[in-house]
């Protein structure tokens, strides 16, 4: 604790109440010229120091010493490497510094890039229709990925409110249906019916909070079936827990806010099927082999690829993973990604990336090492799933999931022990999409980029029709 930095938060703190440093040091009972050795972290702070301040400002202390400066320099080192930005790039002592002395520049930064991400996302995927209106709305989506992505993916609250329901409770996978039915009846009186998919419609699960039923179609699986009642489970059992940590987001949107408790009570069942220290465990005994850890808990391929993004606790971090998941056409149709990768926050469109190839041999997990532009490497890994099939009209719904880590990671991952690491053509190049790759010379090119003019030579054919 005598060690700790509060510089940026104290002198926030000074200009929030509209002090001087000469102000504070008299609140506080010590020179002004202490206050500015600690507000630019060239004194550290004592005990005694940070129980005046909490005391003196009506604080609680560990909101003081609570320190995200390692999330905003990844997310400004992330940020700086968008394509719209010409020049040199910032070094790590010039974000550092400006994330030190500059934090809520830095935060304003950062939000006015996301929103011309966002802008910019929802341009080209509107092309030319008239929809410019809906360019100033907020995609409740993409606030929902950026909270989960802040807390990295990780949400220790529910972990334990999955632990207290689990521990003791409930013993295999093959049991774990009927007894979590047996739970919601006994402890909740909410009765558990699976009815005729014509009865059901096209939802998989409706839960009649007047009648307390809770009806699941006969087109779920096991895993899907159990998944269900647990997101119910949760609820019901642990609203409290939902609403703190939905409160927590800022979010001011009905539709936001519902569709964020939604995602939480998904967080929750997938901690419930698969328990926290029980999964890291699986999975790196195993080297992440997925289909093995998915046969240990009953769970499905696509709820293992989630929940391993979820690896952050303190003391038993798994490997870094990045999810996406898309259908036929391209679109991203779920996201989840606790890191500050570029492949993650825009990935998804580039055709060199197996991902899309990955539907011409469904089931099969395809490893791939990508390299992007700035020289980012990845190893990814690329399988179809299908989604729940309940009548002829819905056969054949494919979507690919893929994860994603750095490369540096590779050797704790069994597909990838196959590999020569120093080959020179193990690095497939990639693009986050066309509009935004500077590449030259790609065979896959399918528009010009927005911020980069390709040769033109009007006597050579090249690759593609954008540059010769």
């Amino acid at each position: 604790m005598s060690k700790t930095l509060i510089g940026p938060r104290l002198r926030q703190l000074r200009r929030d109440r509209k002090q001087t440093q000469a102000q504070m040091a008299r609140t506080l009972g010590i020179s002004a010229s202490y206050v500015n050795l600690l507000e630019n972290n060239q004194r550290s702070l004592s005990v005694q120091l940070l129980m005046s301040i909490a005391d003196n400002y009506d604080l609680d202390w560990r909101e003081l010493t609570q320190d995200d400066s390692s999330r905003r320099i990844a997310a400004l080192r992330s940020a700086a490497q968008d394509p719209i930005f010409t020049g040199d790039k910032p070094d790590l002592q010039e974000i550092r510094g400006a994330v030190d002395h500059a934090p809520r520049l830095v935060e304003q930064f950062l939000q006015l890039h996301r929103a011309h991400r966002s802008a910019l996302e929802k341009v080209m995927q509107m092309g030319g229709s008239d929809a410019a209106s809906e360019l100033l709305k907020t995609s409740p989506e993409t606030m929902i990925h950026d909270f989960f992505r802040d807390h990295q993916n990780y949400f220790p609250k529910l972990e334990s409110a999955a632990e207290e329901v689990w521990n003791g409770r409930f013993t295999t996978p093959e049991n774990r249906y009927n007894e979590l039915r047996e739970r919601l009846e006994q402890d909740h009186a909410i009765t558990v019916v699976v009815r005729r998919i014509d009865d059901m419609g096209d939802a998989l699960r409706y839960y009649d909070e007047t009648d307390r039923v809770i009806y699941l179609s006969q087109a779920l699986n096991g895993a899907n079936r159990v998944f269900q009642l647990a997101h119910v489970l949760c609820a019901v059992q642990f609203p409290d827990v939902l609403a703190e940590i939905a409160g927590s987001s800022g979010f001011t949107s009905a539709q936001a806010l519902s569709r964020l408790r939604v995602e939480l009570a998904n967080y929750f069942a997938a901690a419930f099927l698969m328990p926290y220290d029980a999964f890291f465990a699986e999975v790196e005994s195993t080297g992440y082999d997925l289909d093995r850890v998915a046969a240990a808990f009953g769970a499905s391929f696509e709820q293992v690829c989630q929940r391993v993004t979820a690896l952050n606790r303190e003391g038993s971090r798994g490997v870094p993973f990045f999810f996406l998941r898309i259908d036929r056409a391209g679109n991203v149709t779920k996201r989840f990604n606790s890191t500050t990768f570029h492949l993650a926050e825009h990935g998804g469109s580039c055709p060199v990336w197996n991902i899309h190839t990955a539907f011409y041999t469904p089931g099969v997990i395809m490893p791939q090492f990508v390299e992007l532009p700035d020289g980012d490497r990845y190893l990814t890994i690329s399988r179809t799933v299908h989604r729940p099939v309940f009548s002829e009209e819905t056969q054949d719904r494919r979507l690919t999931l893929a994860l994603g880590c750095e490369a540096g990671y590779a050797h704790r991952i069994r597909y990838a022990s196959s590999y020569n690491f120093d080959d020179p053509k193990l690095y497939a190049p990639v693009g986050i999409n066309c509009h935004l790759c500077p590449r030259q010379a790609c065979s896959q090119r399918a528009h010009q980029p927005l911020f980069t003019e390709l040769p033109m030579d009007e006597n050579r054919r090249g690759n593609t029709r954008y540059e010769s």
